[in-house]
């Protein structure tokens, strides 16, 4: 048995009145989502958490969605996570971000109540049936081994020094792992929210040879409301009617919400001149800090430094909840000494008289390599350990749900002996998100965006439901009901689609109708779909000429719309996922011994030896493996 201690555990583990089938380390977003998926799915669960009073919280930006992470939220529901519930019931504000752009790219956010959502979740974990929700901490996985190369999880011990006899383990300690606080020339351990960290746990994977990376995050300074004249900030008001996340939210239940304003300032070149001035002082660049931090959210100071000739940048004024005063800066992450971060808030309009309640710090933790595990979130040399959240070196409480969802789905569904679940990148931006993870890599947090997916236009929003809805309800998460009200709209967006394409118009009535909204008439008779898809028609706009429209919920109509219009593009993306399908479909031998393939070169060897992909389509997205190199390997594999 190996084991951080040296010990031998195994009379202990055999004895042991302490059991559960699948143990879950951690209960932020993404450990919340992993216990509840395995004991929803009849698994008895424990989930461990070194503090109940932190459970599911906001370390950081107090809100849910975003570019590219509105659709994660969306897909959450749609496979019968719980995060687009607890969102929805704690929305402060709602925003549909890029509705100047295409269908593809529209991307919800809202503002939370951050203790209401903490409340709300661990309520909701405490309900659970199959699922016990534990303060300690977990310093220990306990392994047995079943092969030269290969171990299995056998159990897990807390501080206390209990054990804990397992099948399965999930990771999700976030940024906990021997984590370290830095303002300024200051540092020392701490976790998020000056919390403990968690120790012990990183000696104990390292020697169950875990490869571990040091990655860095950060957050703004919380401000006191009334210090700020919002008067003369910009205000960006919520949107009517609000959308809700999920399913299980009735359309017209968020109608009338009270939303709260956010406002938008701006750094000028005084603020700059601040940040340059003491630049040395920041961790960032004193050179204490050594783990990589995110490109796509940087400190201020970075921000100033990378983007010299910007003469301002933007910031947004944030609530962080009904009850409370304190407001969240978003843009204005710092590791700048306390008086430093003073100097730079002052200088911001409006921010003249600020005080600050809670100081910006930067965090390092120890992340794993997500190249060690396989598509299922399940580590490539140990049984039954899997990693989910940004202790797979993610960044955001979007991508962690998301990830725990599907490593609790899998535990589960191994227990019940039956086939893991692999989402394909085609399907999903949570197959596209582990895709990345585990085909690529990553070296720095990966944050979701719509970019990342080449096949955006078929993974909406609006269709999160028809994507995933069956997968959900065959894992065991989405009850019955559900799922008969999920085909009962679909199947109203086929009736309407079908009734749009057949109810035609006379030429003389749709010109018309066209001249009216500055359109080019047309001679010949024209459906209403055909009218549909022209850029300057909407759904809403056709009722005036379309007298037996039936009446449809909010969600069918848009997805309708969409549908209809962009016919023609969604047809192109299906056919190059079919194409790239063919290479899914063709499996790799885990045993193969890539240097016996004649033709490979050195570089891709070396990769496919390192990665192990499953498939010949996961083989062609490694970096250093050339399509000539498929071809190759499809020869050697007698699949050409």
């Amino acid at each position: 048995m190996i084991n951080s201690e040296k010990e031998n555990y195994s009379a202990e583990i055999e004895n042991c009145e302490n059991t559960a089938s699948v143990a879950v380390i951690g209960a932020g977003h993404a450990g919340i989502e992993a216990a509840l998926a395995s004991a929803r799915c009849g698994i008895d669960t424990v989930l461990f958490t070194m503090s109940l009073d932190a459970v599911a919280n906001m370390p950081c930006n107090p809100s849910i969605g975003g570019t590219g992470k509105g659709h994660l939220v969306y897909e959450i529901d749609a496979l019968g996570g719980e995060m687009g519930r607890a969102a929805d019931l704690v929305t402060l504000q709602s925003r549909t971000l890029n509705l100047g752009k295409g269908a593809a790219v529209h991307s919800k956010r809202i503002q939370a109540d951050r203790k209401k959502y903490q409340l709300i979740m661990k309520h909701t974990l405490e309900k659970e049936k199959n699922l016990r929700l534990i303060q300690a901490e977990i310093t220990d996985i306990i392994t047995e081994k079943i092969s030269s190369e290969r171990q299995k999880i056998v159990g897990v011990k807390t501080k206390l020094g209990e054990i804990w006899k397992c099948q399965k383990v999930i990771i999700c300690c976030g940024t906990f792992l021997e984590s370290r606080i830095f303002v300024g020339h200051t540092n020392y351990e701490a976790g998020p929210d000056g919390l403990l960290p968690a120790k012990g746990l990183t000696s104990s994977l390292l020697e169950h040879g875990v490869k571990l990376m040091r990655f860095k995050t950060g957050t703004p300074a919380r401000i006191k409301r009334d210090t700020i004249d919002l008067s003369i900030l910009e205000i960006q008001e919520g949107e009517e009617p609000i959308i809700p996340y999920s399913s299980r939210t009735g359309e017209d239940e968020l109608d009338g919400t009270r939303q709260i304003p956010c406002y938008i300032v701006y750094t000028n070149q005084n603020t700059h001149e601040i940040i340059k001035e003491n630049i040395g002082k920041s961790a960032m660049y004193s050179g204490q800090i050594h783990g990589t931090g995110p490109r796509y959210c940087p400190s201020i100071e970075d921000k100033i430094v990378r983007f010299a000739d910007k003469e301002r940048h933007q910031l947004f004024v944030e609530p962080m909840g009904e009850d409370t005063e304190e407001i969240y800066l978003q843009g204005f992450s710092t590791s700048m000494p306390t008086d430093v971060q003073m100097k730079m808030l002052h200088s911001l309009r409006g921010f003249e008289n600020a005080q600050v309640m809670r100081y910006a710090y930067a965090i390092e933790y120890d992340c794993c390599d997500p190249l060690g595990l396989h598509p299922t979130l399940e580590f490539k040399g140990i049984e039954g350990l899997y990693g989910a959240g940004q202790f797979n070196g993610t960044s955001g409480y979007e991508e962690a749900a998301a990830q725990g969802l599907v490593a609790g789905i899998n535990a589960s569904l191994a227990i019940r002996g039956r086939e893991q679940l692999i989402l394909k990148r085609s399907g999903s931006y949570i197959g596209t998100l582990i895709d990345d993870l585990v085909t690529k890599g990553t070296n720095e947090p990966y944050r979701m965006m719509t970019s990342r997916s080449e096949y955006r236009l078929l993974l909406r929003q609006d269709n999160a439901d028809i994507r995933l809805s069956e997968i959900g309800h065959d894992v065991g998460l989405l009850s019955d009901e559900r799922y008969e009200k999920f085909i009962e709209k679909k199947n109203l967006i086929e009736k309407e689609i079908e009734r749009l394409n057949k109810t035609n118009l006379s030429p003389k009535f749709a010109s018309e109708f066209l001249s009216k909204i500055g359109e080019t008439p047309v001679s010949s008779g024209v459906s209403l779909g055909d009218l549909l898809r022209r850029p300057a028609v909407t759904y809403e706009a056709l009722a005036e000429i379309d007298r037996n429209r039936p009446s449809l919920p909010r969600a069918v109509k848009t997805t309708v719309e969409v549908t209809v219009k962009y016919e023609g593009y969604i047809k192109k993306q299906l056919s190059e996922v079919r194409r790239h399908e063919a290479l899914e479909e063709k499996v790799i031998p885990n045993d193969i011994d890539y240097s016996t393939v004649k033709g490979l070169r050195i570089e891709a060897m070396q990769k496919l030896t390192s990665h192990r992909p499953m498939t010949v389509g996961q083989a062609s997205r490694i970096s250093g493996v050339s399509p000539a190199d498929i071809s190759v390997l499809l020869i050697y594999l007698g699949l050409k």
